[in-house]
């Protein structure tokens, strides 16, 4: 069986394979990789740069960031985070309804790679002018790359379809443990703009690599599934000039009126990332050119939205929470050397690359003992987990809450590696059940769906951040633990309810 596989996948790529799978892979491994490489390596500085004051300009030394609190150095990463991942489902419409989805990475990674340029630069209107073509670039690659992973396969049977998505998210995570230990300390310990350049020369080196082995990829991915008529597409313009318009209007009142802070940007941007996730659900549930299965798969998806919006809620704190508690009270010395706090963010991805094959090698041979744990199952147990790391990060939150002393780094090398395996049991399965789950009519959409679920998440912790809520207080990161694991188990206790609404995909 695994023979007529290769013949099959070899048969359709020119009889080359990689690992076994379509020689594209390699294609959109790569790409990925780089430009994981560039977004980790920024997002490592990024809270520390924000809370970072004064001068550097490459370097006049002292800080050289932009010397915000931390509650708004949280809630300004957060909405980012956030945003990367809201402009995921327009990138998504754009795969779907413009350029199809291999044009559009192209063009993402243009926009990206001009962004990292922009954050390379002094000053906050160069900063938030390179975070946002960075939003956006991230956006537009995200949904139509997973996408295109997808598009590889010959059919949703294809027993290699999960084994592939878990090989091309550890390129994302080789990407992510690399950038780190790269542009993270280059960027903390000489320059942040100089950090931020390597990210930029980083997406540069990923889409060379995509443009110049653009032949492995399937022929499906260039094409545009659901193309707009001229009429749709001169309506989509002037909504769009409209939309602009309004909030031209809106934006230069409040300034005009000098009423206008960061927190008059961010509050908007969090609550539309709230609200859009719940409308773009109910648009496609009641979307009547659904089949009665699509209809139904809808349903269960809904569960697995919620499941992963409560879990990103919690685990992209990594980079803003727990990031600023290994930098003010996390003892750092190895032998003799102080850590720099960006290395912590190599952990995660170091943990996803060591176990990640262990993980795809146990799905497929229970598989072919049928006895695999449903995506319901696995998703449950990803709540437990992630809810279980908040549960131990109260522990040494508790240690210093009345005091400044420090506690040891291991603390966060533990709770990391409990919410990678915890990240295991829900990304890549997630970015899988996504491609088996979407409607025909919405292919790249669904997966900038699928992300908007960290949207929603993120922007809960950014609303905690805008209302100054004290993000690392013991109580609160009590409640958030409960939350994810109370979830969990409310999931697991109606898996039998999703399952049936799953039909065949189970």
């Amino acid at each position: 069986m695994a023979s007529s596989l290769t013949k099959d996948s070899a048969s359709a790529t020119h009889e080359k394979t990689f690992l076994g799978h379509p020689v594209g892979l390699a294609t959109l491994f790569m790409t990925e990789m780089w430009e994981r490489f560039s977004y980790y390596g920024m997002r490592a500085l990024l809270v520390l740069y924000l809370v970072s004051g004064g001068v550097d300009a490459a370097t006049g030394s002292q800080g050289g960031g932009l010397g915000f609190t931390a509650a708004t150095a949280t809630a300004i990463y957060s909405v980012y985070v956030a945003m990367v991942y809201l402009m995921a489902m327009p990138g998504g419409w754009f795969g779907d309804r413009v350029w199809g989805a291999r044009k559009t990475v192209a063009i993402a990674g243009v926009v990206i790679m001009t962004g990292h340029v922009a954050l390379a630069l002094p000053g906050q209107i160069a900063f938030f002018v390179g975070l946002l073509l960075v939003a956006v670039g991230s956006g537009l690659l995200k949904a139509n790359i997973s996408t295109m992973v997808g598009h590889l396969y010959k059919g949703l049977d294809d027993s290699r379809r999960d084994s592939g998505f878990t090989i091309f998210y550890i390129g994302i995570n080789v990407g992510a443990f690399a950038a780190p230990l790269v542009i993270g300390t280059i960027g903390e310990t000489v320059s942040w703009h100089f950090g931020f350049l390597l990210a930029a020369i980083g997406m540069g080196v990923g889409l060379a690599v995509y443009l110049l082995a653009g032949r492995t990829l399937s022929p499906q991915s260039s094409a545009v599934p659901n193309p707009l008529s001229p009429a749709e597409r001169k309506a989509v313009i002037i909504k769009a000039l409209a939309v602009l318009a309004v909030v031209a209007v809106f934006y230069g009142a409040v300034a005009a009126a000098g009423m206008f802070t960061i927190k008059w940007a961010l509050y908007p941007i969090t609550i539309a990332g709230l609200i859009i996730p719940v409308a773009v659900l109910v648009r496609i549930k009641r979307d009547k050119d659904l089949s009665a299965g699509e209809q139904s798969r809808m349903s269960a998806y809904i569960w697995f939205f919620v499941a992963a919006a409560v879990f990103w809620m919690i685990y992209d704190q990594g980079g803003s929470t727990l990031s600023l508690f290994g930098d003010k009270n996390s003892e750092r010395a190895l032998f003799g050397w102080e850590v720099p706090t960006v290395l912590f963010q190599s952990l995660n991805p170091l943990f996803v690359v060591a176990l990640a094959p262990i993980f795809a090698a146990a799905w497929v041979a229970m598989a072919r003992r049928r006895r695999e744990p449903s995506t319901i199952v696995k998703f449950s147990a990803a709540l437990v987990l992630v809810g279980g790391s908040f549960f131990l990060f109260a522990l040494p939150l508790n240690q210093v809450a009345d005091n400044d002393t420090k506690v040891t780094m291991w603390w966060l090398v533990i709770i990391f590696l409990v919410q990678t395996v915890a990240e295991l049991c829900l990304s890549p399965v997630g970015l899988s059940v996504t491609t088996k789950m979407a409607p025909q009519k919405y292919a790249s959409q669904m997966m900038g769906v699928w992300f908007l679920a960290v949207t929603a998440g993120d922007c809960v912790t950014g609303l905690l951040g805008l209302a100054d809520v004290k993000l690392d207080g013991v109580g609160v990161i009590l409640f958030q633990a409960a939350a994810a694991v109370a979830a969990g188990l409310a999931i697991y206790m109606y898996r039998k309810k999703v399952n049936v609404l799953m039909g065949d995909m189970n």
